[in-house]
């Protein structure tokens, strides 16, 4: 059992769902919290990882550390998002099987089921038929990994739980036009279109010099901005999204789903993720979500209304959807004792708030 003084380290604290981890873990009084950069900790480097292990020594260790990005990410850059995560997991994992942490809670992603899972999706959808092409290495790395705190915990007697948020979004959320997820890109674009539609020059060059496109900054000529910003679908008063606008998505608040992790890693064991009379034990990772879903297109609306853009919103049908429709089934997380309470709307204006105070 974690108490207020063990010694918990978070892999990823710095990024969107790392850092709401951190936080939540302190406002419940935890301090005694490792974390380490990318630049003081290489993740790939097993020998690394093996000496932070051996000098820290930690009772209980989130894994929320993970190569990810959008649709356009994974299409790219496929061979980087299985070896990245897989590597990754295989250190951290291993090194704490090999040092005896008493808790282990590893994030994955939706991204894991079928593509044509049954909606909304249970935990018994997972390898049930083919999985979605386009982020097909990045879920079977993940698979890997919540197979192993299975496998580690039904071999070993070890206390690893995996976890499996929805799509999240929140502060410190990833901005940039290629490797975003579909909120954040949104955000960003719209925000620019309404900028552009608007000639303020100020705003658009502030935000190119705080998160430049392909090279392109708030230095930059503005035919040089106009030219970097239209490869993404972004001009004045006008801004073309990928797809139909048809898929359904389900959105979780960042600080949210770092509030479900945390209360699984304190109040739940491996015993309470799957029935003890089973002769098969599998599928023992749990939905994190709201069952609550929005078109991509609604989600587009509702950034519209939050940036206060009356522009038009365009669609390219040459691009890819993604999966149709992603709705999990969160039976067993309320089971657990969790609920979600941030809504859409509310966390699509508190992103677009952060967005903003967060300017040079």
């Amino acid at each position: 059992m974690l108490t207020k003084t063990s010694k918990i380290y978070v892999a990823g604290h710095r990024g969107l769902v790392g850092s709401a981890i951190w936080n939540n873990l302190q406002e419940r009084g935890y301090t005694n919290l490792v974390g380490r950069t990318h630049a003081e900790l290489d993740l790939l480097n097993a020998a690394s990882v093996r000496r932070f292990f051996d000098e820290e020594r930690p009772e209980g260790v989130v894994l929320a550390a993970a190569h990810v990005g959008g649709i356009m990410a994974n299409l790219k850059y496929r061979a980087d998002f299985i070896w990245q995560n897989l590597q990754i997991q295989q250190n951290v994992i291993g090194e704490s099987f090999r040092h005896d942490v008493q808790k282990l809670l590893f994030l994955g992603s939706t991204c894991i089921y079928p593509r044509e899972a049954p909606q909304p999706m249970k935990e018994e959808a997972l390898l049930t038929s083919p999985l979605e092409y386009t982020n097909e290495p990045y879920a079977i790395a993940k698979i890997a990994g919540l197979k192993m705190c299975e496998s580690f915990s039904l071999q070993y007697g070890c206390n690893y739980i995996a976890v499996m948020p929805t799509n999240l979004y929140g502060p410190r959320d990833n901005f940039h036009l290629e490797r975003s997820h579909v909120l954040p890109a949104m955000v960003r674009k719209i925000h620019l279109a309404h900028l552009l539609g608007r000639g303020d020059w100020q705003g658009v060059r502030k935000d190119l010099t705080l998160r430049p496109v392909e090279g392109t900054d708030g230095a930059a000529s503005e035919a040089e901005i106009l030219s970097a910003l239209q490869k993404y679908g972004i001009e004045p008063g006008r801004v073309t999204l990928w797809g139909t606008g048809t898929p359904l998505r389900e959105f979780l608040w960042s600080e949210e789903m770092a509030d479900a992790s945390v209360h699984v890693l304190l109040n739940v064991d491996f015993a309470d993720t799957h029935p003890a009379e089973a002769t098969e034990v599998r599928n023992c990772h749990i939905n994190v979500g709201t069952g609550v879903e929005h078109t991509i297109r609604q989600a587009a609306e509702i950034v519209a209304g939050a940036v206060g853009f009356e522009g038009e919103i365009l669609w390219d049908a040459t691009k890819p959807d993604g999966t149709p429709r992603k709705l999990t089934d969160v039976t067993k997380l309320h089971s657990l004792g969790w609920h979600h309470r941030i809504e859409l709307p509310e966390g699509v204006g508190r992103l677009y708030d952060w967005y903003l105070q967060n300017m040079p």
